[in-house]
């Protein structure tokens, strides 16, 4: 039961507002209605959270080999602002566009969340963590992917030594990870390592649940571009794929891959979940997520949640409601 003192967060999947590389993509009025639809829901959780992929940064060169498999991203810094106007707490950089105009990007998308009050976590020996209080509840956020310069998924022992740091200082320890391979050919959850472009991805089932078992209270992926199934494991609540969330140039958006979810999750304050439910929307080219009446993501994640993870205590409703079985 949801009572006074339940906790209440929000997670989404990977977000690019628009991009002026290698051309300029940017969506209309600055991008002030990119976040109209899914605000309210991330405005009125405890702590939001959140993937950022690309820099915010105005100016440099990639050195990336652009191509048909290979995009680099480049957002101007002044949109960083609409990032907590739309209620984000936290974000990951632990992902494999973090990098994509270098070192110069790197600082300069820090420096613009921190200027807009925005933490930030994924970086492998100079952000690895990020603490924020809300209401009394202290929370903790950490990000992990598979480039180098980020946090690794694949390096437990320094997984585990992070966990461990965090899990001293905080009430809630959410855990954000960048992994699977990409598309609408790995829809499906498999076991053990994932490969894609030559590129291990991570072994995600194990990942996932050793950071359960490490301290972590959620854990919520992204990477692939489409869901992926849910699971409850020893109370506490895992998403292995959040997919695509506010990404609305340069990333396809048809099908499945333009389902972007909001979940939001009701935990108790020792970290156990009580309930939620995942809110469906859909992308629109240059607009952005925007409310789904027919809870086409909802109805996916509860498909692929059946298929890939059948003994779950946890049950996925049509409309998208969170319960135990």
């Amino acid at each position: 039961m949801v009572g006074a003192d339940t906790l209440h967060l929000a997670f989404t999947g990977d977000i690019m507002m628009g991009t002026t590389y290698p051309e300029v993509r940017l969506p209309a009025d600055g991008g002030k209605h990119l976040f109209d639809d899914v605000a309210p829901l991330l405005r009125s959780a405890d702590v939001a959270a959140g993937n950022l992929e690309g820099a915010l940064c105005d100016g440099g060169e990639t050195r990336k080999q652009i191509s048909g498999k290979c995009y680099a991203f480049r957002t101007p810094t002044h949109y960083a602002p609409l990032l907590p106007a739309a209620g984000y707490d936290f974000l990951s950089m632990a992902n494999n566009h973090a990098f994509d105009f270098g070192e110069q990007g790197v600082r300069s998308t820090a420096a613009a969340l921190r200027a807009v009050g925005v933490r930030y976590a994924g970086l492998r020996g100079r952000a690895e963590m990020a603490v924020t209080e809300r209401n009394g509840v202290v929370y903790g956020f950490c990000a992990f992917g598979h480039n180098a310069g980020t946090c690794l998924h694949a390096d437990l022992a320094s997984v585990r030594r992070i966990l461990t740091d965090l899990r001293a200082r905080v009430d809630i320890l959410i855990v954000s990870f960048h992994g699977g391979a990409e598309g609408t050919s790995y829809r499906h959850l498999p076991e053990g390592e994932e490969m894609f472009c030559d590129e291990k991805r991570g072994s995600l089932r194990t990942f996932a649940r050793f950071c359960i078992d490490h301290g972590a209270d959620v854990v919520y992926g992204h990477g692939p571009h489409v869901v992926r199934a849910v699971e409850l494991y020893k109370d506490r609540f895992i998403a292995y794929s959040l997919g695509n969330f506010c990404t609305p140039y340069g990333i396809s958006l048809s099908g499945v891959l333009g389902y972007a979810p909001v979940l939001r999750l009701d935990l108790l304050p020792d970290g156990r979940f009580v309930g939620g439910r995942i809110h469906s929307f859909r992308q629109r080219y240059g607009v952005g997520p925007r409310r789904d009446n027919t809870h086409s993501a909802a109805r996916e994640i509860k498909a692929l949640t059946e298929a890939d993870i059948p003994h779950t205590p946890l049950h996925v409703a049509a409309d998208g409601t969170l319960t135990r079985k």
